[in-house]
Formats: structure tokens, sequence, C-alpha cells
């Protein structure tokens, strides 16, 4: 998937000018932007979602101003790393020759990177599509994570312990004698197991349940 499909990129800057320069700059590299005109405004959009391991549905990455009236953009990136989100929602802050110390800082503890104001239009572009592959490829991972442990919670005792033997690379011989059950029957639970879990092969349910 490419990262400027389907992606969102939020804006949260008090200066309704630099607001709407990065919403034309994004739109001219056909990244579509939503624009909040304070901290506070974008913490109230993230607590109404209260869910403890909610994630964007679709890529994103945030362009945070550091100095803000009101709550700051470094405490709302406090609030982002409570939440777990700098993977699924990269930070780029956007900083005045004074807050670069402040900026570099965010960077050591997660930030994705920093620009400083003015920035170069195509520099910042170029490091907002990247922060989006990012999102791109943690949203994956999770939505994967997701489908397994649905899938697991599909299999029944019988077939969790089948499965265990299986990863653990025994014969069905062995595990039906493991098991005290037949052949035949170990090789339906497999069968189910492998369904359910959406693989073809002992090797590659191994590694799906390692990642």
């Amino acid at each position: 998937m490419q990262p400027t499909q389907d992606a969102l990129v939020f804006i949260v800057d008090d200066d309704a000018g630099v607001r709407e320069a990065l919403a034309w700059l994004l739109r001219s590299r056909r990244l579509p932007s939503e624009s909040f005109t304070s901290a506070d405004a974008f913490a109230a959009f993230l607590n109404a979602r209260p869910e403890p391991d909610w994630r964007p549905s679709q890529p994103g990455c945030l362009l945070l101003d550091v100095r803000m009236p009101g709550m700051s953009g470094l405490a709302l990136f406090e609030q982002l790393i409570a939440r777990g989100l700098l993977e699924s929602l990269p930070v780029i802050f956007l900083t005045g020759h004074a807050d670069v110390p402040t900026a570099v800082d965010a960077v050591k503890r997660g930030a994705f990177d920093f620009c400083e104001k003015p920035f170069s239009d195509n520099a910042l572009v170029d490091r907002v599509e990247q922060a989006l592959q990012r999102s791109a490829t943690t949203l994956e991972s999770f939505k994967a994570k997701q489908s397994r442990q649905h899938n697991l919670a599909e299999l029944t005792e019988r077939e969790r312990d089948v499965m265990r033997l299986v990863v653990e690379g025994l014969p069905n011989k062995l595990i039906a004698d493991q098991l005290d059950i037949s052949v035949r029957t170990v090789e339906v639970h497999r069968a189910r197991v492998f369904d359910k879990m959406a693989v073809k092969s002992a090797v590659e349910l191994a590694n799906l349940l390692r990642d």
C-alpha cells in the first residue's frame, strides 16, 4: 500500500496562515489533511476515543507546533506517548529557532522528526510521506495481531492442544499418543486449526504465533 493512499495528516498550529499553507502544500502532493487550532482541540478529538487500545483507522501523522496558547505541543506529545500512539501516529514538530533543542529532545523520546520554520516545502512533505509509511506499517501489524487474537479465540480447547503439539514439530502419530486420541481425529483437528488460523503449513503456523 502506498502511504499517500487513504492517509490523513493532522495539522495542529494556532497560526491560521501556517495551517492554510501546510494544507495547501499537502494538497499539492495529494495528501488530505485536517487542521486543529490548538493542542487542546486535538486532545479533545483524542479523548472522544477513550478505548485504551484505540488506533487510527487509516495511516496518519501529526504536524505539531511546539508553542501554542493553552496546552503546549509538548504536553500533547506526552498524551500521545501515554496512549502508545507514536508509531501509528508519528509526530513531526514544527519549531522556531529557539525551540530546536526542545524538538531534538522530543525526537530522542520518540517523535518522528522536527522541521524548523521557515521549512523547506519538499523536505517537509518527504518526511510526512515517510511518517505515513511508518504509520501504515504499524497499523498493518496491529490489524494482523487483532486478527490472530480473534482466530485463536475461535479454537476449541482440543484444537489448542493439537496446535501446541503441531508447533512443537510432533508428527500426527505422536500427537495422537500424547492426547490419547486417534490419528484421524488429530488430522481433523489439525485441518481445523489451519483453516481457522488461515495458514497452510506447520511452519507458517509457528511463524504466525511467533510474531
